[in-house]
């Protein structure tokens, strides 16, 4: 048996995932980064079979603009698996993009992330997913650990150092030494809270009905973290619909209004980066204080948000080098260095 296992292995490429709400990366060793796709599957319906018609860039163009027969599905909520059978078909659909056609028998073994706060039945969704894509074993490894290693940070040393990362379903708040976490806590609070706030702010102040899809490129393109400091900044046109008379029309709001709109979920990472700093052991906070607190995720790169955080904690706050494939990096950093190999779990 050992030479048939040993002749599946032949030639398999060992894959590192970061499975996000917002966004899938797959990191390959020697390669890097070698795929970054929205985690969306669109799926069609002929006579009442289900089929996949789109993964990932293409079904995200057909989010919210979909006829009756095809749905645009997001399998992942708040960091963990919410559609099981979708989610498997996605990996599946990943591994096959990775490998190209040769991966009939090909078995790989494969690293994924899962948020500290998910519970073992939510570890073991994603682990089964996997394992069903075609995955010869499955390791785990917690998101925070995963960004702080892709972000350079000093894990393995018994040095504390806090990582606070701002992903599209949750933001991980986490305290990391001697390659383990001292305190985490994760918060149900991300990109995708940002742009409910930003369609709701908008409903409530204008009438005006938006996608998530807008509100999200709003948020990308105009997103602060605290009021512009003439108070007004940059104006922005919005195209939606009226929800008086019911017709589509524009209207144009400023910076210091999507502050306000984008406070409360900038509030409650506030909030959960501060419950971190009362839980974590004097001497880990004394170094904290030197080291200071690294920023990584897609939300890290709202403007002005490291400055807000660094008024709120009196903290140094920097932002990691690559903060959008941080988790991808220390993913793949952590299946193939040794160094790392006590953080990765097996569900």
């Amino acid at each position: 048996m050992g030479f048939f296992s040993n002749l599946l292995k032949f030639g398999t490429q060992n894959m590192a995932i970061d499975l996000g709400t917002a966004n899938t990366l797959v990191y390959v060793p020697d390669q890097g980064i070698i795929l970054n796709e929205p985690s969306v599957v669109a799926i069609e319906t002929l006579n009442g079979i289900k089929r996949v018609k789109a993964v990932g860039d293409d079904a995200k163009m057909m989010m919210g603009k979909t006829p009756d027969s095809i749905e645009a599905i997001r399998p992942l909520r708040d960091g963990v698996i919410a559609d099981i059978e979708i989610a498997e078909e996605m990996i599946k659909h990943f591994i096959r993009k990775v490998h190209g056609k040769r991966s009939l028998f090909r078995y790989p073994e494969i690293t994924i992330c899962v948020p500290s706060g998910s519970t073992s039945v939510e570890r073991r969704a994603i682990r089964d997913a996997a394992s069903n894509a075609g995955a010869s074993a499955v390791y785990l490894i917690l998101e925070p650990m995963a960004a702080a290693i892709g972000a350079d940070m000093p894990v393995t040393e018994p040095v504390g150092s806090m990582v606070v990362d701002i992903g599209g379903g949750t933001t991980e708040v986490a305290v990391l030494s001697l390659r383990g976490l001292a305190y985490t806590t994760s918060v149900r609070t991300g990109g995708d809270k940002m742009d409910e706030a930003i369609v709701s702010y908008v409903r409530r102040h204008h009438n005006l009905l938006i996608g998530e899809s807008t509100a999200e490129r709003i948020k990308k393109d105009y997103g602060v973290a605290v009021a512009p400091a003439d108070g007004i900044g940059e104006s922005i046109t919005i195209k939606g619909r009226d929800l008086v008379n019911g017709v589509p029309k524009e209207i144009t709001i400023n910076q210091s209004h999507i502050a306000e709109a984008l406070s409360e979920p900038i509030g409650a990472i506030v909030e959960g980066v501060r419950i971190a700093l009362e839980n974590t052991a004097p001497e880990l906070a004394a170094d904290i204080v030197d080291q200071g607190i690294v920023l990584t995720g897609g939300g890290a790169l709202i403007t002005g948000l490291d400055e807000h955080l660094r008024e709120e904690t009196g903290l140094p706050v920097s932002i990691a080098e690559d903060p959008l494939s941080c988790v991808a990096i220390g993913t793949g950093r952590a299946m193939e260095d040794p160094v790392f190999r006590g953080v990765l779990m097996t569900a």
